[in-house]
């Protein structure tokens, strides 16, 4: 059956008409081919699918499309700076070396960037709490809470100073 859907991705108003089956993950990979967030098991285990939806994190995989009715979609290729750079957080990934096959990552930096966006100043426990829906099999993880404790740092020492 076919489904009208209305929402907002990454800043821009998208409707479409979709099998109302489908996935939130199938619709921005297929329908949209936003294909940075990636799909790893399917079932809302890993956290690979990880997107934003009204300013909550949600696994993309078992969100169906049709949920997504009217909401504000934010995936990875949306938090780059409005000049194409890569954000705080993308670039502190980076830098800490928090980036190995690349597969989890895109939604690892989604959910640090959420947490972020929810405690800009979170403790190393909150952090590891924050982004426990999210599996990583090559960082060992130090390097990740690394980036996101100093995207943290940064962001309030720019507050700090204003």
């Amino acid at each position: 059956m076919s489904y009208p859907l209305e929402m907002t991705v990454n800043g821009k108003s998208v409707s479409l008409l979709i099998d109302e089956r489908k996935s939130l993950l199938e619709v921005l990979r297929g329908e949209l081919r936003l294909t940075g967030t990636k799909e790893g098991c399917g079932v809302g285990e890993c956290g690979a699918c990880t997107v934003i939806a009204d300013g909550e994190t949600v696994d993309a995989c078992i969100y169906l499309a049709v949920w997504a009715q009217g909401k504000n979609i934010t995936t990875i290729e949306g938090i780059a700076a409005p000049d194409g750079t890569m954000s705080d957080v993308q670039r502190n990934f980076v830098d800490a070396g928090a980036v190995q096959c690349g597969y989890c990552i895109p939604g690892m930096v989604i959910s640090a960037k959420c947490l972020l966006d929810h405690n800009p100043d979170p403790s190393r426990d909150e952090i590891r709490r924050g982004l426990s829906g999210n599996l990583c099999r090559c960082t060992g993880y130090v390097k990740i809470l690394d980036a996101v404790e100093r995207t943290a740092a940064e962001r309030g020492s720019r507050t700090e100073g204003a």
